[in-house]
């Protein structure tokens, strides 16, 4: 056997895997946009991770709490069958006029995707129970165990519920911790956890990914 190699730093690992697939130039021009306007989309690997979800469910109906510039919203439509449609549900404005600019310069038909302007715990109520595939949410922390019976109700059996930066920079791990944002995020990843309904898996993509499958 040959020398010992350097273990590979953490750091390198993260960016491999961020880098694993590129994004076109809408995506990156997008991605542009939204940090210039502090609202800084999913990660490569997170948006990657959306679509995949997307394509094995064959998702026709999607619901998208937190629309930002349409980074997470794109990705969710490449993975999606060719007639579905996105649900995407934002309280600003600017932002989410980037996101219609950002889904007519990918090419996706008009009718493939619904805008909704609003706060989604006032819009998700008026949704179907039980009818859709995938529900996606990367927006205020402090209403993810909300988030949480909302996405049980809506899904159908075998959909995913996914929630974004869950893991808040490590901070869920740390005890000491006791800001609003992170005892939410402790509240959901246990109550996910502990649901029956669910079988859940948290990954380490991007600032942590918390997936559930729902089962009944």
């Amino acid at each position: 056997m040959g020398p010992e190699q350097p273990a590979v730093r953490s750091v390198e690992l993260s960016e491999y895997v961020e880098g694993y697939l590129a994004e076109d130039e809408t995506l990156v021009a997008a991605r542009s946009v939204g940090v210039q306007l502090g609202c800084t989309p999913v990660g490569a690997a997170t948006g990657a991770a959306l679509r995949f979800l997307a394509a094995a469910l064959r998702a026709k109906a999607v619901v998208e709490i937190g629309t930002g510039v349409g980074v997470s919203g794109l990705h969710l439509l490449r993975g999606m069958a060719p007639d579905g449609v996105l649900t995407s549900i934002d309280v600003e404005p600017e932002v989410q006029a980037v996101a219609k600019r950002t889904f007519r310069q990918a090419g996706i038909a008009p009718g493939r995707t619904r805008l909704i302007m609003g706060r989604a715990l006032d819009v998700l109520p008026r949704l179907s129970d039980n009818g859709y595939d995938l529900l996606f949410v990367d927006a205020s922390s402090t209403e993810y165990p909300a988030y949480h019976e909302h996405g049980v109700r809506l899904l159908r059996p075998g959909g995913v519920l996914a929630f974004d930066s869950v893991l808040y920079q490590g901070n869920i791990a740390n005890p000491a911790r006791r800001d609003a944002e992170t005892l939410a995020l402790r509240e959901v990843v246990r109550a996910v956890r502990e649901d029956e309904r669910l079988v859940p898996l948290l990954l380490p993509l991007g600032d942590g990914l918390l997936l559930a499958a729902k089962i009944s």
